[in-house]
């Protein structure tokens, strides 16, 4: 059986794209049109639940960078941009005993802002190194990606540390640009490139600094608010992996819960309730993946309709036109003419 799911969809909190909007709007950027680029609508903005697919981000870079014509972007960007504040982590931070315990959890839930970037803390001798990991993403143009990242997490340690944190030196992965100007203006002390991953680096005694914003109820409360959220995400993974099998099994004709849930080592009834607690069913999936499916052979193929009966796993002709009328109140023909149209 198949079960490397290694590619679970990879995705970012909306919040990191409402932080970019604000600043690209400081930066009287044409908003309207890299939205436009990247297939984004501004109302989409305004959905506090709205995660953004990872491997989205090199488009939305190099559409910026084109859009500006600025090849330091990621840096002109993460200047304007507004301290990352209003989301659980904050809260979490701000109510933790010190600066180090805020980051021990901020380590552990950091997924609740990307599931492709993570952050830990390591310690030598009288210097603390703050990562900033980008898992698996190396791509150059992601440059950007990385500089707006590093501000980003330097600009909020001077917010909860209420204006201590100083930098002693910062080490971006990527190689260094021709000109560093853009860099120096931002940070006053030694910057290096090329390094083994993005580090901050500082004066470890302040890992130990007291939060003045601390409360023990509230750091509690905030940890469990914090840790539903994480689970919530971990829920919603399983429907990307019902999906993958879905994909896997679907020529085979034969697609049923007890099919999934076999693949997934789960007992059927166990994958029915973990559906249920974010509001899914089997059968809604399988109906949207089949739609979707049907939808991109119809528009983006010439199979013939026998053949897309068969790639969506239906048993005969009769019951996917059926379907397909009820999906979109056309047939699959009338679909098809629409596209080609």
């Amino acid at each position: 059986m198949n079960k490397d799911f290694s590619g679970i969809n990879m995705q970012d909190a909306g919040m990191l794209l409402r932080i970019a909007y604000e600043a690209m709007k400081e930066l009287d950027i044409d908003v309207s049109e890299v939205l436009s680029r990247c297939h984004i609508s501004e109302d989409v903005l305004n959905d506090k639940d709205l995660r953004t697919p990872n491997d989205a981000q090199t488009h939305f870079w190099q559409v910026l960078e084109d859009v500006t014509k600025d090849p330091d972007i990621g840096i002109s960007l993460g200047k304007h941009m507004p301290v990352f504040t209003g989301q659980v982590l904050q809260y979490l931070f701000l109510s933790s005993p010190t600066f180090g315990t805020g980051w021990e959890r901020a380590t552990k839930y950091f997924r609740l802002i990307s599931d492709a970037a993570s952050v830990s803390i390591h310690i030598e001798g009288d210097i603390a190194r703050l990562s900033v990991n980008l898992d698996g993403v190396t791509e150059a143009a992601n440059r950007h990606l990385n500089d707006s990242l590093v501000i980003g997490a330097f600009k909020f340690c001077q917010y909860v540390t209420e204006g201590e944190f100083k930098a002693i030196k910062i080490a971006f992965a990527h190689p260094s640009p021709k000109d560093i100007t853009a860099y120096t203006t931002v940070f006053t002390c030694p910057i290096d490139f090329s390094a083994a991953d993005n580090y901050i680096y500082f004066d470890a005694d302040l890992l130990a600094r007291p939060s003045s914003h601390a409360e023990p109820e509230l750091f509690a409360l905030h940890d469990q608010l914090a840790s539903r959220k994480i689970a919530k995400l971990e829920l919603q993974d399983l429907v990307y992996k019902v999906r993958t099998v879905i994909a896997q099994q679907l020529e085979s004709g034969i697609v049923t819960l007890e099919s999934i849930a076999t693949e997934l080592d789960m007992k059927p009834r166990m994958l029915r309730a973990k559906l249920a607690d974010i509001d899914y069913n089997f059968n809604q999936i399988l109906a949207d993946f089949r739609c979707e499916l049907s939808k991109k052979l119809l528009a983006n193929t010439n199979e013939t309709i026998d053949q897309i009966v068969y790639l969506t796993g239906f048993s005969e002709p009769s019951t996917f036109y059926r379907a397909f009328k009820r999906w979109m109140q056309m047939t699959p023909i009338e679909y098809r003419r629409s596209k080609r149209r």
